[in-house]
């Protein structure tokens, strides 16, 4: 009984590290932007002080906004939370992992997706409508080849759930996989698309030419932008998660022992923290494309995952 109370805490303390640290993981990786361009780079705890400031004001809401345009900040950042609180951070094998499986958390991205183009199309403004016609094109090529990843994930180690893939690789050790790193190479691409980063999309910008994500959400304000920006930045940490502790998961506790959850968080911030140095890189030395272009992009993000289903296919099974 103190064991699977003593599970339950660590998953109510893992998630609420997981909500709590990605601002700081959106403010490491604004900073270490800024100094790659040679720009005056803000505290990392800025993004904080930014969330603060929203959540002290009152949202103002377009006379004709229904109950989609209130309800769906609530939604996209309860969906976010409920991602956060499946997904092994620190340590594996925590009563919440049952909550949902890789495949229900591609549902839970979508459940907030939808809402999202839901609310842009609910005002009836120009720009709401034409971000949520991208974000969801570019949702119905980025979804399949997530799904196709994440299946040679699964073949690899007959299961979706996300703690048994992970002590599978731990149990298999350093094994060069060619599987895993064509469905590592599609995931990122995905990772890079779903995010809403360059090259898809570049969340600094206002350009109406250019926007996606920003322009589903132009009319919201205070508190929802609030739960809007938070509900982001926890997405951006659930993909980092995943890449770091699905195919590198070496350092995650296994044991809930005050030295094995030590070294799982020294663990993940590293991982964190480099894995945030590589997309700076990346968006640094590529440059926004035209929209026309995201479905090649995504296409062969998608060709990348299916040849690491066959590669598995071929190479390991039989």
């Amino acid at each position: 009984m103190d064991h699977y109370l003593t599970a339950w805490l660590l998953a109510a303390a893992q998630t609420a590290l997981f909500v709590a640290a990605a601002p700081l993981l959106a403010g490491w990786v604004k900073r270490v932007k800024c100094h790659m361009q040679n720009r005056a780079a803000p505290p990392v705890a800025q993004v904080y002080r930014d969330l603060a400031k929203l959540f002290r004001k009152q949202p103002v809401i377009a006379e004709n906004a229904s109950w989609v345009f209130r309800a769906t900040p609530y939604i996209v950042f309860g969906a976010m939370l409920l991602s956060a609180a499946a997904i092994p951070l620190v340590a594996v094998d925590l009563p919440t992992g049952a909550i949902a499986d890789v495949i229900v958390l591609v549902g839970f991205a979508a459940l907030a997706r939808f809402f999202t183009a839901l609310a842009g199309l609910d005002i009836g403004t120009a720009f709401g409508g034409m971000g949520s016609s991208r974000e969801m094109t570019v949702a119905a090529l980025a979804e399949p080849a997530m799904l196709m990843a994440v299946f040679t994930l699964s073949m690899t180690a007959n299961s979706t759930n996300l703690s048994a893939v992970i002590n599978f690789n731990l149990d298999a050790g350093l094994v060069l996989r060619p599987s895993f790193l064509f469905a590592l190479s599609g995931f990122a691409m995905v990772a890079v698309a779903e995010t809403g980063r360059i090259p898809v999309d570049n969340p600094a910008t206002h350009l109406e030419l250019t926007m996606i994500h920003e322009a589903m959400i132009l009319e919201y304000s205070g508190r929802h932008l609030g739960l809007i920006e938070w509900a982001n930045q926890i997405k951006l940490m659930i993909y980092a998660v995943l890449m770091a502790n699905v195919f590198w998961p070496w350092g995650i506790a296994r044991e809930f022992t005050a030295p094995a959850l030590a070294l799982g968080a020294v663990a993940i911030a590293a991982k964190l923290a480099l894995l945030a140095v590589a997309l700076v890189v990346w968006e640094t030395v590529m440059a926004k494309m035209r929209l026309f272009r995201v479905p090649q992009f995504l296409g062969f993000a998608l060709l990348l995952s299916l040849l690491g289903m066959l590669t598995h296919v071929v190479l390991e099974t039989g």
